[in-house]
């Protein structure tokens, strides 16, 4: 069931965002993963607390080259050993951290297709090399799936085979790819797949070679407004925000 305003704005209130503290700019940095869970809480979060949110998403590899740049933010949602990289440079605060959430990779078709069976490693590697053509994010633009999927084909020893007709998206949906009728088969973090409508989640990968993204939050060392940059990050930690990670593929870090 997905979140409703309502139940948004329980989570903001029982997280303790406070109301008319004096209007602030927050901007956010977060990794593409993570985003859907920020883009549904931001709008509540903005008329329960008069503050303004201005969110922006890419891979981790280039949210790190951006802030080692120079880039300021006042709230970053991003993977923990990058927390931790960032609080050793001081840009981030030190004891600000809270884990999140993590998630899964999944296996899409577009909707409507047939379905492989994905259940076992046999299995996937068998859908795999029968797809005409394979989409994932592409391991140089620093995305935390690519990554995994580039070692995972190589560790399979399928990699000779998928690697010729792969279809390599450079940040963004991988369900772009799939949807538009590009690629065949996508393998992306499921809550990239879930709020697409054209595509399907065929499933999980298979226990023994599922990898989870941890996402944590992190209050920046250049915060204007260290309390509002807080209220937000406090929002993520709520006792609604389990229901809200399952409607958007996610989970709980600790589950």
């Amino acid at each position: 069931m997905k979140m409703t305003l309502l139940g948004l704005a329980i989570l903001l209130m029982a997280a303790g965002a406070p109301r008319g503290a004096g209007a602030a700019e927050i901007k956010v940095l977060t990794a593409g993963a993570f985003k859907q869970v920020v883009v549904a809480l931001v709008p509540e979060f903005e008329k329960q607390t008069g503050h303004k949110v201005t969110v922006d998403n890419e891979t981790v590899g280039g949210l790190l080259r951006r802030i080692d740049g120079g880039e300021a933010f006042d709230v970053l949602f991003i993977s923990p050993g990058a927390i931790t990289e960032l609080t050793k440079k001081g840009k981030i605060v030190e004891g600000s951290s809270v884990p999140l959430a993590k998630v899964g990779v999944g296996v899409m078709v577009k909707a409507g297709a047939p379905k492989p069976d994905v259940s076992t490693v046999a299995a996937f590697k068998k859908a795999l090399l029968d797809a005409k053509s394979v989409a994932y994010i592409d391991p140089a633009s620093g995305g935390s799936s690519g990554i995994y999927v580039a070692g995972l084909l190589d560790k399979l020893g399928i990699a000779d085979q998928v690697k010729p007709k792969a279809k390599l998206k450079k940040g963004g949906y991988v369900a772009d790819l799939i949807k538009s009728g590009e690629a065949e088969l996508g393998i992306h973090q499921i809550s990239e797949i879930v709020p697409v409508k054209e595509v399907t989640l065929v499933g999980p990968l298979p226990a023994e070679i599922q990898n989870y993204t941890t996402y944590s939050g992190g209050l920046g060392s250049a915060a204007k407004d260290p309390e509002a940059a807080r209220a937000l990050l406090k929002v993520f930690t709520g006792p609604g925000a389990a229901e809200l990670l399952k409607s958007k593929g996610m989970e709980l870090p600790k589950s």
